[in-house]
């Protein structure tokens, strides 16, 4: 494929599957080594009413109103899951269940109920995204990189996941020594005045951001996979922490790439007639490298946390 045709059709939800992908498997390595992986599954679900209810309040599809309301619902299940689990005393995971499972229905029920499918915020967008039409009409080869005039028709969902993906990498790193030491040893670092309570709802509510941002674009499937796989597969690979974390955006990446590039061409390899969903193959991309890495892994046989070190 020609630059004429790569980059106006191809490069933009390529990116965009890329930031997205790395944007919420940094956040996820945190979430699975704090045995929290169904979190980050709840959150790419009830960030769905958020967003709807943000939609009704402001009436616009706007960037601020849905990440803040994809925060305030993604706050909402933290609080709810804490308070079912204390109240009635089950275990996380089912507390979990429960809340993540009902606030995606209402977020499905308010989608059916409103008028917000002309503005292409529907139950198919929730969740596949629409990668595959995120292309950049104005580019006309890799000259546009530095055309002014065509860098302003970018589709508004490659700046936005650019920034978000910013925003969690320094996240990471003002907080890194942090979410280090509550992540292993959470009773030392309250004994060294970390506040862990804050920092984790800090942790959710990042993760929420990262979710919302790619929602539009790549919707929860890519979402939920994301925020899980890559950094299960790295944990396999390695027993250093800043390994892990390495090892999850190389898996991000290659999951995005050869996801979007499968999707795309597979089914002609295999004689077939039309392409596949993007966000179904990149989804199935990382699960396979998650089963690759529980075969072949060198830390597959190992249990317990990464070290610290």
């Amino acid at each position: 494929m020609s630059g004429e045709e790569f980059v106006p059709l191809s490069l933009t939800p390529l990116l965009i599957g890329i930031f997205a992908a790395v944007a919420c498997a940094l956040p996820g390595n945190f979430l699975v080594l704090r045995r929290q992986a169904l979190i980050g599954d709840a959150i790419s679900h009830v960030v769905l009413p958020g967003i709807v209810v943000a939609f009704l309040i402001s009436g616009v599809i706007a960037a601020w109103p849905m990440m803040l309301g994809a925060a305030g619902a993604a706050v909402v299940a933290v609080v709810l899951i804490e308070a079912i689990r204390r109240l009635g005393r089950i275990e996380p995971g089912a507390a979990m269940g429960v809340v993540f499972t009902t606030m995606f229905a209402g977020g499905v029920l308010l989608l059916e109920q409103t008028d917000t499918s002309t503005v292409h915020l529907d139950v198919e967008h929730a969740l596949y995204g629409n990668l595959e039409s995120l292309i950049w009409l104005d580019a006309t080869g890799w000259a546009s990189l530095w055309d002014a005039e065509a860098l302003a028709g970018l589709p508004v969902e490659l700046p936005r996941m650019f920034v978000t993906l910013i925003g969690v990498i320094l996240f990471t790193w003002l907080l890194w020594r942090p979410l280090k030491l509550s992540t292993f040893d959470e009773g030392f670092a309250r004994t060294v005045g970390i506040r862990t309570n804050l920092l984790g709802l800090a942790l959710v509510i990042v993760a929420a951001i990262a979710a919302v941002a790619a929602f539009d674009a790549v919707g929860s499937i890519i979402v939920i996979a994301m925020f899980i796989c890559p950094p299960a597969a790295a944990r396999m690979m390695t027993n250093q922490l800043e390994g892990q974390v390495a090892w999850s955006v190389i898996f991000a990446v290659i999951s995005a790439v050869s996801g979007y590039i499968l999707a795309g061409y597979g089914p002609l390899w295999l004689g077939g007639a039309d392409a596949v969903s993007a966000a179904g193959m990149i989804a199935t991309t990382s699960g396979l490298i998650l089963a690759l890495a529980a075969i072949f892994g060198p830390c597959r046989t190992r249990t317990g946390a990464p070290s610290q070190a």
